[in-house]
């Protein structure tokens, strides 16, 4: 059936609410009827045992002993439902009969014995009782009532009408007022779908509004307002992944095309070659160090659960980050100060922790100067694992605190051409630790240095 669902949901409650209808009518209707039949059927009873004193046994034969007086009393009164009496014996013959059946004959039914049920008398319905005449505990006969059944026919009859037309009736209307308050309900689904018509690529800050009332509808529009939320973010994290990695790699392009360009405008001795494929080559390394950054952070964006987060010792990622820089802090002569308390419960994420002290570590021996001291401190408190980074670098301006976890921002970063760097390593640092709960706090002072303090919470 190709229904709206707001006709969809009206003819739903419509046909429940039918059966309902029908069975309560239908109750009704036998109530009504079961109870009129018993009224008819005790009167009959009544007539039956009342009459059944009057009667005269002589062997085989009934008879009335009063039928004189029936006569007489029929020409006084009115009767509106007359009562009919007949009496047979054994075989079904007529023996005896009230003055007001004239030349009709109650019919028997040797099948309703001791029953009440419906015939036909003179084609008019009529309600008929038969009741056995017992003498000596030997039946004799058969007494037979019946009263005019028509007006109670008429009665129920009339019931069924009206109900059935009242039915009808209550289900029009019962669909109309259901197909009005279900489009009252789907309202915030017609307002849902609108928002979506009107949601283009340029137009993802609208939202659906939510329902004063917090049901199904209330949270279909908060799931769809998350969708919406998540699509968004992913939308942004496409824009500034493109924005990003075009920003970064366009110098590096355009330095290695002019580099290239230049070496192929006249001939060149070897050792000028190898210079400028020794230059292209460490823009490319550089250039691939940027792509590595940016997938990077776009992969800490997604939220992804699929890394390696098995706990591991935070004593051996230190070392194997001194390690990894050994190079670096031989060339600047760095003295590594490494304090570690409680270290056999110094345990963290294995991925994202080691990301947070790689970039931590790299920017303190890279913004340090010669001979300079790095100190590391670990300890394990109530709250969690607390690791601390202090270098006596060149520092962070204080105007640029609030700007250090954003991309490619690089702090006084004219003044430290000389310094490699993208300004992407606080912002991996940021995600990775927002990934695992990790708290971060950064104090700074322009050429005093730097410390960096990562509380890993206990249920990380």
């Amino acid at each position: 059936m190709n229904l709206s669902f707001k006709n969809r949901i009206a003819f739903h409650y419509m046909v429940a609410t039918a059966i309902i209808m029908a069975l309560v009518f239908g109750v009704i209707c036998f109530v009504v009827q079961s109870t009129v039949l018993k009224h008819l059927d005790n009167d009959l009873s009544y007539e039956a045992e009342k009459h059944t004193g009057e009667i005269r046994i002589i062997g085989d034969s009934l008879q009335f002993i009063n039928k004189a007086e029936w006569e007489e009393r029929e020409h006084r009164v009115l009767q509106v439902n007359p009562v009919f009496i007949q009496l047979i014996d054994k075989q079904g013959k007529v023996m005896d009969k009230s003055p007001n059946l004239k030349t009709d004959y109650l019919p028997f039914k040797e099948s309703e014995f001791g029953g009440h049920f419906n015939v036909k008398l003179n084609n008019r319905a009529i309600r008929q009782a038969q009741l056995p005449i017992e003498q000596n505990g030997k039946i004799k006969g058969y007494i037979l009532t019946a009263m005019s059944s028509e007006l109670y026919e008429s009665v129920i009859l009339k019931l069924k009408q009206v109900l059935f037309f009242s039915y009808l009736i209550v289900l029009a209307g019962l669909y109309l007022i259901s197909r009005f308050i279900a489009g009252r309900s789907i309202k915030p689904i017609r307002e849902m779908t609108h928002t979506i018509t009107r949601i283009t690529n340029h137009n993802m800050k609208e939202r659906v509004v939510l329902p004063q009332n917090k049901d199904e509808i209330y949270n279909l529009s908060s799931s769809f307002n998350a969708l919406l939320e998540r699509i968004e973010n992913t939308i942004e994290r496409e824009k500034q992944f493109t924005s990003d990695a075009s920003h970064e790699l366009r110098t590096p392009l355009a330095t290695l095309r002019g580099t290239l360009e230049v070496l192929i405008r006249k001939p060149r001795t070897q050792k000028e070659y190898e210079e400028k494929i020794r230059y292209s080559l460490s823009e490319i390394e550089r250039m691939t160090t940027i792509l590595e950054q940016l997938l990077l952070l776009a992969r800490l964006d997604t939220k992804s659960n699929t890394q390696d987060n098995t706990p591991v010792s935070l004593p051996a990622l230190i070392d194997e980050s001194i390690s990894h820089f050994k190079k670096q802090i031989t060339e600047k002569n760095i003295k590594i100060d490494l304090t570690i308390n409680r270290a056999e419960q110094a345990f963290v994420p294995r991925y994202y922790s080691n990301l947070i002290i790689d970039n931590i570590l790299s920017n303190a021996i890279k913004y340090s100067v010669n001979d300079a001291t790095v100190e590391i401190n670990v300890d394990v408190t109530d709250e969690g694992i607390i690791c601390s980074i202090k270098d006596d670098g060149i520092g962070i301006d204080e105007a640029d605190l609030a700007h250090i976890y954003e991309n490619l921002f690089r702090s006084n970063s004219l003044d430290y051409k000389h310094i490699s760097g993208h300004g992407m390593g606080l912002s991996i640092v940021k995600k990775s630790a927002e990934a695992i709960k990790a708290k971060l706090n950064i104090s700074s002072t322009l050429d005093h240095g730097t410390t960096v303090t990562i509380l890993f919470l206990s249920k990380s």
